[in-house]
């Protein structure tokens, strides 16, 4: 290095420093209690200064040194410094005994400069004297100026007077030195100069205050931090590296039996020795029992600038992970499985279908299983979603699924769900089954009758047990579903065939609905007829125009009225939709005319053969009793079975009323059912 540069460097050593002035961010509380703890001259220039501090800090002198001063703080409780200045032994002696921060006033370049000075002008042969280790800067640049200064350094106020006397003894007349040192050096007969000035105590001042306001802002944020820990649901725990407790959340504290307020900076070990086997030994999770209780337990790093310099510790109760897991599955597939009808969309003005309604409304509020009977094509799914919605299970899964389209693996499968591996091609992470799929919903079986009887076993247990067991698995998961079953066959007569399980037809069978087929709601027929034809316009654009409401779709089908009310819809009201949808398309033609007997002939011929066939075979006296008969029966569903009541409408006797139904079955007519009556 040139001399130059070495010049360069020490000028630069020699100029006074200037602070770097830094914004403190606004930290809200009273101002930051700072002790200036120092003796003699120091204390002095504690004075000087302090006045320029009030506005800043509440500043307190204390001319007092080493164990009293470390006393003295003991002492001071709650009203104890946020932060001490302090200067040499003092200082280095205060940071290693008191738990508050310590800040050292440390001399400038500057300030060793001037001070030697002064020190040549008062004696020839000059010490600086210095607690702990001489700088080398210091050194390297006294050397290359030449001037002759002897280094010394002490360690404890003892080492100071023994180091003192030992210069005075190699002829040293001045020493440079702080506080101690310079009253040391007074006592024994020698010049003495005062190492610090008050540029390097402001400095240790604004830095103290500046180690005042981030420790705040560390409290602010811990406190914010503390707040949220203890609003978890989960007991957490942060540890450092050694395992000792950082924070803790009150509830993992009333959970282990400790006390939070005292469990800083203890092992937790310590605290809770039961815990021990329930914390993982490695980054992850595991299910563990603490005092009984089942949790799953996660273990994860805590990070300082990508260093791992502790643990995390989180315990969630399993209980409240399975409810998480029954929300999130009831959440699952949600708009797949949605309910679209609702009791609005059911047309009809019939008793019977009055009857519907009324118990839909009622077997609502219930959450037993419900078996729907009817011919196909009654509507039995669109009441099993009515229910649905008007349940207070609206808000989730409705899920519905034909037990006879399906083949009995298949159905197995997708009914229950299965395991990854369980059998071939099977999904990989395995699938839940449909009964999970409406958790918390309800599931509808239609067609139940025609489920295979093994599955009917299992279905019995999730009715009675409320669980399902997925294909290869050995665990069953909770379930909270309501089970809605529909059938067109007699279930009884499947239980006499064999073919059907009489316990689970006792388990299906708590509430029951009977859908009347379409040719017992003959004044039903044209109504249904106009809302499908609405139905129909709306899905075809050209149709739209001229059929805008109820009123233009019965307009538009007065012409074949009677047709349509005479045929006997062995398909009911699915028949019905299909021979509407025929109809839609003849009227959105715009080259075809008006909708006539002979139009619906060509396009739905069934109408009038089996009309026609029907009107063969009977007699006039055998056409006479079925019109009869349906009257009965009208006024049966009317007067829910009340026999008294139905022969008081119709004005005949119960002997009558039994005739007249025993005469229409014995003409081949519908059996008379003794189950309306009571």
């Amino acid at each position: 290095m040139s001399e130059s540069s070495v010049h360069n460097r020490h000028d630069e050593f020699l100029r006074p420093q200037p602070r770097t002035i830094m914004t403190p961010l606004p930290v809200s509380g009273p101002r930051p209690r700072v002790w200036a703890i120092g003796i003699s001259k120091l204390r002095d220039l504690y004075r000087d200064i302090a006045g320029e501090y009030d506005a800043r800090a509440d500043l307190r002198l204390i001319s007092r040194g080493f164990e009293d001063a470390v006393n003295e703080i003991a002492a001071a409780g709650a009203d104890r410094p946020d932060i001490v200045v302090a200067a040499g032994s003092n200082g280095t002696y205060l940071k290693a005994r008191v738990s508050v921060p310590v800040v050292l006033v440390a001399p400038t370049g500057f300030d060793v400069m001037h001070a030697l000075a002064r020190a040549r002008r008062d004696g020839a042969s000059v010490a600086l004297v210095t607690h702990g280790e001489t700088p080398g800067e210091l050194r390297r640049f006294v050397s290359a100026y030449g001037i002759d200064v002897v280094f010394a350094s002490y360690e404890s106020a003892q080492d100071a007077e023994t180091c003192v006397l030992d210069l005075r003894d190699r002829g040293v007349e001045t020493v440079v030195g702080p506080g101690l040192v310079t009253d040391l050096a007074v006592r024994a007969g020698m010049g003495a100069v005062f190492l610090y000035s008050r540029a390097s105590v402001r400095t240790a001042f604004d830095n103290a205050l500046d180690v005042a306001q981030a420790t705040r802002r560390e409290a602010v944020r811990r406190q914010r931090l503390d707040s949220v820990l203890q609003h978890l649901r989960d007991g957490v725990v942060a540890l450092d590296a050694q395992g000792r407790v950082e924070a803790i959340n009150q509830r993992l504290a009333l959970t282990l039996g400790i006390d939070p307020a005292t469990a800083a900076g203890k092992l937790l070990l310590d605290l809770a020795p039961d815990i021990a086997n329930a914390v993982p030994d490695a980054e992850g999770e595991s299910l563990e029992t603490v005092r009984g209780v089942s949790y799953v337990v996660h273990r994860g790093p805590l990070a300082d600038n990508g260093v791992t310099t502790g643990t995390v510790l989180t315990f969630q109760e399993s209980r409240a992970v399975e409810r998480l897991d029954r929300t999130l599955r009831s959440r699952q597939r949600a708009q797949q499985f949605a309910a679209r009808y609702t009791l609005d969309d059911i047309v009809g003005e019939c008793a019977a279908i009055e009857r519907v309604r009324s118990l839909v409304r009622r077997y609502a509020q219930s959450d037993a299983t419900v078996l729907i009977r009817g011919e196909s094509g009654t509507g039995k799914e669109m009441v099993a979603q009515s229910i649905h919605q008007a349940s207070a299970r609206r808000d989730f899964p409705f899920v519905a699924i034909n037990c006879g389209s399906f083949p009995e693996a298949l159905l197995e499968s997708e009914l229950f769900g299965y395991e990854e591996g369980a059998f071939t091609g099977a999904r990989r992470g395995g699938k839940a089954g449909l009964i999970e799929a409406a958790h918390r919903g309800t599931l509808f079986l239609d067609e139940i009758g025609e489920m295979p009887l093994p599955l009917q076993s299992r279905l019995l247990r999730v009715l009675q047990e409320r669980e399902v067991v997925r294909l290869g698995s050995t665990e069953p998961t909770r379930i909270d579903v309501r089970i809605v079953a529909a059938t067109h066959r007699g279930l009884t007569e499947g239980i006499d065939a064999g073919e059907f399980r009489a316990d689970l037809y006792y388990r299906l069978n708590i509430l029951n609905i009977a859908l009347p087929p379409l040719r017992e709601r003959q004044a039903d027929i044209l109504p249904l007829a106009a809302e499908l034809l609405v139905q129909a316009a709306r899905r075809e654009p050209r149709l739209a125009r001229q059929v805008r409401n109820g009123t233009d779709a019965a307009n538009a089908l007065h012409a074949v009225r009677v047709p349509l009310s005479e045929h006997s819809w062995p398909g009911n009201v699915r028949e019905l939709q299909n021979v509407i949808e025929r109809i839609a398309v003849e009227l959105a033609d715009p080259e075809a005319g008006e909708l006539t007997h002979d139009v619906l002939r060509s396009i739905a011929p069934e109408l009038f053969e089996r009309t026609a066939r029907e009107a063969a075979s009977l007699t006039l006296r055998q056409r006479s009793r079925r019109v009869e008969a349906d009257e009965i029966r009208a006024a049966l569903d009317a007067c829910n079975g009340d026999r008294d009541q139905v022969c008081e409408m119709l004005g005949i006797s119960k002997t009558t009323l039994w005739r007249k139904l025993n005469d229409v079955a014995q003409a081949g007519g519908a059996k008379p059912r003794s189950r309306s009556l009571r």
